[in-house]
């Protein structure tokens, strides 16, 4: 396929795309310098009202209310946006998602909860390619704790499957801890059946949905999860350091033992009590003041992707990411790039992953074309595809971008053709 045709492709998928409207709601899509932005799986675009919105916020709450926001509203919110992101985006009934601190920290929290209510039991499950956080924390609360991982090395183009978890889980485990979507291959777990299998062995199961909240429909209430975290600023456009969020089944919360004890996650935080009594329900896994800003521009993004659905959000992701694989196929294994995703279009999330390398050395030259994808080591480049903020035609001007640099620096690989 030549470049003008993938070009003329794409633009009519753009002309045929239902949801190609919303894309003119996010602020720096008309931007000339940036030709194509497949990042937005680490950081999405900010919306357009977002800069009116926290410049209102600043000046008519903060300015304007001061310290008496926090009784008109603020403490709510956590729990308010909480409720919103379970209802549009994760199938939780009301009461069991909360708005607070890093990934990282809920992920510890959680974690570190799951292997209390399991004190019988020595062992966590965790997948070799899993994020580094996930893996890292685990590891952190093996050595606090003094358990042992057990180590699923997953498909280099997959992820940890149901056949996986069940040769690994036993009567020791006590907790399984696995993403949604895997953050380099973008396949996606099927979440109950291993939630299912950990549960048939009495473990509890830790979902990190990182890459897929926004973008790829959940049902924890249905899937019978325990425990769920996730960030908010890829494809839920909180922005740079947005507060994640967490969801914990609700049969859990009267017993959940959170490790990190805070003011604000006590019964009643305003008696200054001498000694600490947990809250009922979700607040008692927060610690510390809510980050009330950082959530503000997360909440404008639930509503837009309320309005939308997230079956239309799926629809889109699935057509974007066979798009990009399509052009891959065609414009760039011939140079010897290879797919390293899954090539069903229901077995991955919204990003895919190809590798060449070459790539270490390229993304920064493409960075400076305007044309910014995403780095992983050793040698791949994902192509993240967030369904309401990126074109069909951003595919295609990133996989020629890409072709052209390959076609310079060697032209094809033996047996291949240009």
């Amino acid at each position: 396929m030549t470049g003008p045709t993938l070009a003329l492709r794409a633009a009519d998928l753009d002309t045929a795309d239902p949801l190609a409207h919303h894309r003119k709601l996010f602020l720096g899509s008309d931007d000339g310098a940036v030709r194509s932005y497949l990042d937005g799986n680490s950081l999405g675009r900010p919306l357009a009202t977002t800069l009116d919105s926290l410049g209102s916020f600043v000046e008519t709450q903060w300015g304007g209310r001061l310290i008496r926001g926090w009784d008109e509203g603020w403490l709510e919110l956590p729990q308010r946006i909480g409720d919103q992101l379970g209802r549009v985006t994760l199938g939780a009934a009301p009461g069991q998602c909360v708005v607070a601190d890093s990934t990282s920290v809920l992920l510890y929290k959680l974690a570190r909860a799951a292997v209390a209510a399991r004190p019988d039991r020595t062992e966590i499950v965790v997948d070799r390619d899993n994020f580094p956080t996930d893996r890292f924390i685990v590891e952190g609360i093996a050595r606090e704790r003094g358990l042992t991982l057990r180590w699923i090395d997953v498909a280099y183009d997959g992820g940890a499957t149901p056949a996986d978890v069940a040769a690994a889980v036993g009567p020791r485990t006590a907790l399984v801890l696995l993403s949604h979507v895997a953050y380099r291959s973008g396949y996606i777990a099927d979440v109950p059946a291993i939630t299912a299998i950990a549960h048939d062995a009495g473990a509890l199961v830790l979902w990190d949905l990182s890459h897929s909240v926004g973008s790829v429909p959940a049902e924890l209430d249905a899937w019978d999860v325990d425990y769920a975290a996730g960030c908010s600023y890829k494809y839920l456009n909180g922005g740079p350091g947005a507060p994640a969020w967490a969801y914990v089944a609700e049969r859990h919360l009267p017993t959940l033992d959170q490790p990190i004890l805070g003011w604000l996650g006590s019964a009643d935080p305003f008696t200054m009590g001498a000694a600490y009594q947990p809250a009922e329900g979700i607040r008692r896994l927060v610690s510390g003041t809510p980050p009330i800003i950082g959530m503000l521009a997360m909440r404008e993004m639930l509503d837009l992707i309320g309005d939308v659905g997230m079956p239309a959000v799926r629809r889109k992701s699935e057509l974007l990411t066979a798009f990009a694989v399509d052009a891959v196929d065609e414009m760039l294994a011939p140079f010897g790039v290879v797919l390293a995703s899954p090539r069903t279009a229901s077995e991955r999330g919204s990003h895919i992953t190809i590798d060449h390398p070459a790539f270490a050395g390229m993304v920064p030259e493409l960075w400076q074309e305007g044309v910014i994808p995403d780095f992983r080591n050793p040698g791949g480049i994902r192509l993240g595809l967030s369904p309401l903020s990126t074109s069909f035609s951003e595919v295609a001007v990133a996989v020629e971008a890409i072709a052209a640099r390959l076609a310079t620096s060697g032209g094809p690989v033996a047996g291949g053709s240009a």
